[in-house]
């Protein structure tokens, strides 16, 4: 199995490159912001929680992102292995996914963060919000609000797998066929 966690701050083009990436290597795609909106769009009750959270800029408390992330992952039990997009991201987090990957004899194998100056992601997200609808990509205010949770909360995930000398720091601008050549290189290494 591989199993990568995809990395990198809002607007960097985690789900972009997860769409392509997911068929090339045959893998789960597994992407706590889709799993949230699908929830919060259905109300279901983690998606009332999660949208509380969401649109105030703020990220959704580790319990309620574990234990749905640990579902995902049953649900696939047959997978070639897993994108994790959006997770772990909180280094509580990520070994929480270390401890549940042993059970099944499992492992992170890579960490590939896409690394976008902050400027360039703004401008990203405000333009996708003109077309997704989404909130929290719409008020400018809240996009440096998600960005200040990553830089004191998130960012520090990076050492966790630095440290196990499973990370892998991408260019996040370019072409998406550029970056995704630069992605498969290091999946292919792994």
């Amino acid at each position: 199995m591989k199993n990568i966690v995809l990395f990198g701050p809002p607007g960097a083009g985690k789900g972009t490159q997860a769409d392509v990436l997911k068929d090339k290597y045959n893998l789960v795609h597994i992407s706590t912001g889709d799993v949230f909106r699908f929830n919060i769009k259905n109300e279901t009750e983690l998606g009332v929680l999660a949208k509380s959270y969401i649109d105030n800029g703020n990220l959704v408390p580790d319990e309620v992102t574990i234990n749905m992330l640990k579902a995902e992952v049953e649900k696939n039990a047959d997978a070639n292995g897993f994108i994790f997009d959006g997770f772990p991201r909180t280094e509580s987090q990520a070994a929480e996914l270390d401890s549940f990957l042993a059970e099944k004899n499992e492992t992170i194998n890579g960490m590939i963060a896409l690394e976008v100056e902050e400027d360039v992601l703004v401008g990203r997200l405000l333009e996708r919000g003109k077309v997704s609808g989404r909130a929290d990509d719409q008020d400018e205010s809240k996009i440096r609000n998600r960005f200040n949770e990553y830089n004191t909360k998130t960012a520090i995930v990076k050492d966790y797998y630095d440290q196990q000398n499973k990370y892998y720091g991408i260019n996040g601008v370019g072409s998406i066929e550029d970056i995704t050549v630069l992605i498969s290189n290091v999946i292919d290494s792994l």
